[in-house]
């Protein structure tokens, strides 16, 4: 199970997440999301686990609940789609670059 994890302190680091979960079951893996131009984070992460029931019961248990100061969120991911892919063919308005005129 693939559980999205939004609203992290900036203080937050993969080994803190991980032990946040560990208490409802085995954690496979945990990714905090940094700018890929400064390295910070970027408040959220995912944590994958193995057993659904563990990571629902994490879910459950977490989302909403305050660490360092924040109120945490705490859902199961939703798969990436083609739309929402980088790669998906769209330009970029921000820089005046929108091939589809």
């Amino acid at each position: 199970m693939n559980i999205f994890v939004s609203n992290l302190s900036f203080k937050f680091d993969e080994g803190s997440l991980k032990e946040l979960f560990q208490s409802y079951g085995e954690v496979n893996s945990c990714k905090i999301i940094t700018d890929k131009f400064t390295g910070k984070s970027r408040g959220f992460g995912f944590v994958e686990m193995n057993n659904v029931a563990e990571g629902q019961k994490a879910i459950d248990a977490l989302d909403g609940t305050e660490h360092d100061g924040r109120n945490i969120s705490v859902s199961v991911a939703k798969e990436r789609t083609e739309n929402r892919d980088r790669n998906s063919g769209g330009g970029d308005r921000r820089r005046g670059n929108d091939k589809r005129w």
